[in-house]
């Protein structure tokens, strides 16, 4: 019997020809938004598979109508949208797209950096607005990157990746990490120092964020962190949102502790903190980490692959919860 898969949002269409080419059926939801949660409870029922973003909230509710579904393929690299112990004591396998993303990532989060340091969209504004007059010696002045000290939280796939591209300005490097990395230090051609979170904070004149979101890194940069940067320091995060606490940030930003963030994600998304938009200190975007043609095209195809392997009796590549594999 050929397995029936609901996809629950549109995506690059390589992806669903691999879906049809794989001789499954498949859904997938119309509309170009979220899900409604209502019309995801109805549509999983009667499914062998979903595949599903980040944005589908997969709990116990979604579980108990999917019930024939023994595979959720999750459409980003991140899983924190899914009840892994919900799922693997259903039994039920869960993957995610990991690798794919990395370097569009990591040069996104470059991106935000300089933005925010030669204060872009704000100049970009000014002279939209027809403000531009002349040159001036202090007109929208900005920071130099090259040579400074960078900071690094989370030094996985994309914290490399990221750090790794330092090394064109000449860099020093920090980071904070579960462990140290000697390899990568070897690797770097400019000063790397593994630290304490507090010294990177402290010491680094730009600090940016690449550790995934668990109970133990929710606001892990609060008001004590960053009443610890310096007044010209530059925070990024292109993580999750919820790793920093977003009204102790606006206090900061606004009270000048540091000199500005960019920031690719968000407490509580979609929603963005009201004073956030309001502050000129800042560079926001609405999660483009991965946003890339070619990278948003190989995580559909790896989710699609992980679904055909699962189907073909094949322990999935990206498996997250391989404790529902070992009891097979």
């Amino acid at each position: 019997m050929r397995p029936n898969i609901y996809v629950t949002r549109s995506i690059p269409q390589p992806a669903l020809d691999k879906i049809a080419d794989a001789g499954f059926d498949f859904d997938v939801y119309p509309e170009d938004r979220v899900i409604p949660r209502e019309i995801l409870l109805k549509n999983v029922g009667n499914r062998d598979g979903i595949l599903c973003i980040l944005t589908d909230t997969i709990d116990k509710g979604v579980f108990d109508k999917a019930q024939k579904a023994k595979i959720f393929a999750n459409y980003a690299v991140g899983y924190n949208n899914i009840d892994i112990d919900e799922a693997s004591r259903r039994g039920i396998a869960i993957t995610n797209t990991p690798g794919v993303l990395t370097d569009a990532t990591a040069d996104l989060a470059w991106a935000l950096l300089f933005a925010a340091a030669r204060r872009i969209p704000e100049s970009d504004l000014f002279l939209r607005e027809g403000k531009f007059e002349g040159w001036g010696p202090e007109l929208l002045l900005g920071q130099e990157i090259t040579g400074k000290t960078l900071g690094v939280v989370g030094l996985g796939r994309i914290g490399q990746a990221f750090a790794g591209r330092a090394a064109a300005f000449r860099m020093k490097i920090q980071y904070f990490s579960r462990s140290r990395n000697e390899n990568f230090e070897k690797a770097y051609h400019y000063e790397t120092k593994f630290v304490n979170l507090d010294k990177l904070l402290s010491t680094s004149d730009f600090v940016s964020l690449h550790v995934p979101l668990k109970p133990e890194t929710i606001h892990l940069i609060g008001e004590r962190e960053l009443k610890l940067m310096q007044p010209h320091s530059i925070l990024i995060n292109t993580a999750r949102g919820p790793i920093v606490d977003e009204p102790a940030l606006v206090k900061a930003l606004r009270e000048k502790w540091i000199w500005s963030a960019g920031l690719d994600v968000f407490e509580e998304e979609p929603k963005v903190h009201r004073d956030l938009l309001k502050l000129p200190n800042t560079v926001l975007l609405p999660h483009l980490g991965s946003a890339t043609i070619d990278a948003r095209t190989r995580m559909g195809l790896i989710a699609v692959q992980n679904m055909i392997e699962f189907f073909s009796g094949m322990r999935p590549t990206n498996l997250v919860n391989p404790e529902v594999w070992s009891n097979k």
